[in-house]
């Protein structure tokens, strides 16, 4: 960057030059930036023959006439103009001269040589630029012809010898060309060659020959007519006497940005010590655009913030890989390689990393946008927690979702928790994909273990259908050798290990049976594994709440107020009555008290208010409980008199009657 400051303050210090100079880069690059911060101060610091130069900036930027430029040259040389002068002359009526000015004063006085004739303003006669350094920004981005532009500037640099510097995007600037008023262009070609007889088949034996699409013939023929680049070319070589190509230097820009942080001590500090962090995700990005950076950086101020206040106990690490996404995220969407609606799709972290697994597992090639997102800003990072969907819906929106933000956040702050234990599990490395990564012999040793690790449980319940997917893919794709049958066998085996050992996890309310087993496959060994994975899931929930049943019920008749209590609160939503024998509670409610039993009656009632789902499961044992009763009251009033006991009894018959209607 340097040396291109040196280059165009040589241009400056030559006494006499009858051309301007370019400076040409990508949009975005930050060739403004380049401008104001650098190049500016150092032209004006700069002495020719005793006299120091002035700079004088315009973009070009939605200019619509070549008028608009001479206003705008007329303010910046005059510096004594008044706002609310520089506010009218800046509008499209400034150039006129008023009746009531024309008559009250002498205009001639004030401005110099000015036809009072006319009702116009000519502002390219009332100004003086020999001590000016010009810059026109924006060239490509003009409402007026680029030709015009550069014939107008030409009077100031070939004539006058005016220090000139243009700054654009020449790669737009030839596509301006190409695609400027295409219709009219098609038009007028496809008028001439009708009139030349070119698109009569039959009249031209020529094109017959040659067979060119009429297509073709009409995009030769704008290109003849309308060879406005070619046109462009001759008056830039006449105009341009060098073109200096803008290559930024982005650490020091990016220094730039960060100073504008200054006032938030914290996320200044955090910026600077991850700036090449910054530079290597822009990097990756393969783009120049560091307007895109720039808004990126100032959409993690809003995330630094909020993350730092609600929580605080953050890692860093996270938060670096925070950082990365909102800037991955930001190129992604901004430049058009992903769009919108498939971010929109992604609703978690879990499922992001399972879209990708199943992209890289079953070739799945409607999602590769993911894995090769991921791969890009990710590929050696150890944080599994990678996606943020509050600022992937803050990027995309513009609205931060504080339920979103909290929901991320928590997930992550608990993740960061598990990171350690998780590093030290073999298994996760093949469900990563960091095996891409391995030498032949790390790979073997590692597929061997992890598979010693499932014959023998230590593997999570939930992760061994995903697990056996990528087995199977090893070896259809040749990366090992080994047996498909011997391999669901050890897995099925493993499956039963570890869920009696990881009953918590598959009993849970949260657990996604989805994430792990339902993704999109064709292979038979891998939809048969499904299915043992849902019976051994089921068996083992079975098991479970057998065993918490005995737990409950247990408590009758010597704790039965704890049982009322756990019933009604850790057990009131599970069918314990469904995994319990009734004949074992049958013989319990023989030795209970008269009071307990009413009590046990009442709960009932209770239990199954509003809950047809927990009942139709516990109604069958129901049954047999009140079917037990029944044969237990009659046999006993064969041979006495009705008790409290037999009244209370049939009470509670006539309540899992009652019951058993509402199913």
């Amino acid at each position: 960057m340097e040396e291109l400051v040196e280059c165009i303050c040589d241009y400056v210090r030559r006494p006499y030059t009858d051309y301007a100079v370019m400076i040409n880069g990508e949009w975005g690059s930050g060739k403004t930036y380049f401008w104001d911060n650098k190049l500016r101060s150092r032209l004006e610091s700069i002495t020719v023959n005793g006299k120091k130069y002035k700079t004088i900036y315009m973009s070009l930027y939605g200019i619509n006439s070549l008028e608009e430029i001479s206003k705008k040259i007329f303010i910046e040389t005059n510096p004594m103009i008044s706002k609310s002068l520089r506010k009218f002359i800046d509008t499209r009526q400034g150039n006129l001269i008023p009746e009531y000015v024309k008559t009250g004063l002498d205009m001639a006085n004030l401005f110099g040589n000015i036809n009072m004739n006319s009702d116009k303003l000519d502002f390219s006669k009332l100004f003086a630029i020999d001590d000016k350094i010009l810059c026109f920004d924006d060239l490509e981005r003009a409402n007026v012809d680029v030709i015009d532009i550069l014939g107008y500037i030409n009077n100031f640099v070939e004539h006058d010898g005016i220090k000139t510097i243009l700054i654009c995007n020449e790669k737009e600037l030839a596509t301006k060309f190409k695609n400027t008023n295409i219709e009219f262009k098609s038009l007028i070609a496809t008028y001439i060659l009708d009139k030349e007889g070119k698109l009569n088949v039959k009249n031209s034996n020529d094109n017959i020959q040659k067979n060119v699409p009429i297509g073709n013939l009409i995009e030769d023929k704008i290109s003849e007519i309308f060879d406005r680049a070619n046109a462009y070319e001759r008056i830039k070589e006449k105009l341009i006497g060098e073109t200096f190509e803008y290559v930024p230097e982005y650490a020091y820009i990016l220094s730039g940005m960060i100073m504008k942080f200054s006032y938030n001590e914290a996320l200044s500090d955090f910026l600077k010590r991850n700036n090449s962090l910054i530079i290597a995700a822009f990097k990756k990005s393969n783009t120049r655009n560091l307007r895109i950076l720039k808004h990126a950086i100032n959409d993690f101020e809003r995330i630094y913030d909020s993350t730092m206040t609600k929580y605080p106990e953050v890692s860093y690490e996270i938060l670096k890989t925070m950082l990365t996404f909102t800037i991955a995220i930001s190129f992604e969407i901004k430049s058009g390689n992903i769009s919108k609606e498939k971010l929109k799709n992604i609703s978690s972290n879990e499922e992001y990393n399972s879209v990708i697994f199943t992209s890289q597992i079953m070739n799945d090639k409607n999602q590769f946008y993911l894995r090769e997102f991921d791969n890009k800003y990710f590929l050696n990072s150890t944080n599994k927690y990678r996606f943020f969907k509050f600022i992937e819906v803050y990027v995309r929106t513009r609205f931060f979702d504080d339920k979103i933000f909290r929901e991320d956040m928590d997930l992550a702050t608990a993740r960061q928790v598990t990171q350690k234990e998780d590093e030290n599990k073999k298994y996760l490395k093949l469900l990563s994909g960091e095996y891409y990564k391995m030498s032949d012999v790390d790979f073997e040793i590692l597929w061997k273990q992890v598979l010693e690790e499932v014959k023998y449980g230590k593997v999570s319940f939930k992760e061994h259908i995903k697990l056996f997917a990528v087995y199977k893919h090893f070896i259809n794709t040749s990366l090992i050798k080994f047996n498909v049958s011997e391999l669901k066998q050890i897995f099925i085996l493993g499956m039963q290990i570890s869920s009696s050992e990881n009953i918590k996890q598959i009993t849970s309310e949260n657990f996604e049976l989805e994430s792990a087993i339902d993704y999109v496959t064709d292979d038979k060994d891998i939809e048969d594994m499904k299915i043992e994975f849902s019976k051994i899931r089921q068996m083992a929930i079975e098991e479970a709440a057998s065993k918490k049943a005995k737990q409950l019920f247990r408590l009758i008749p010597n704790e039965i107020s704890e049982f009322y209590k756990q019933i009604m609160g850790e057990y009131k939503d599970l069918p314990v009555f469904a995994r319990y024998d009734m004949e074992d509670l049958f013989e319990k409610l023989l030795i209970t008290s008269n009071y307990d039993i009413y009590n046990m009656i009442n709960l009932l009632n209770l239990r199954y208010k509003d809950k047809n789902g927990l009942l139709k499961n516990d109604i069958k044992s129901l049954k047999k409980l009140s079917e037990l009763l029944s044969k237990y009251i009659k046999d006993v009033l064969k041979n006495q008199d009705k008790t409290i006991k037999i009244a209370l009894f049939e009470n509670m018959c006539d309540t899992i009657k009652k019951l058993e209607s509402e199913v």
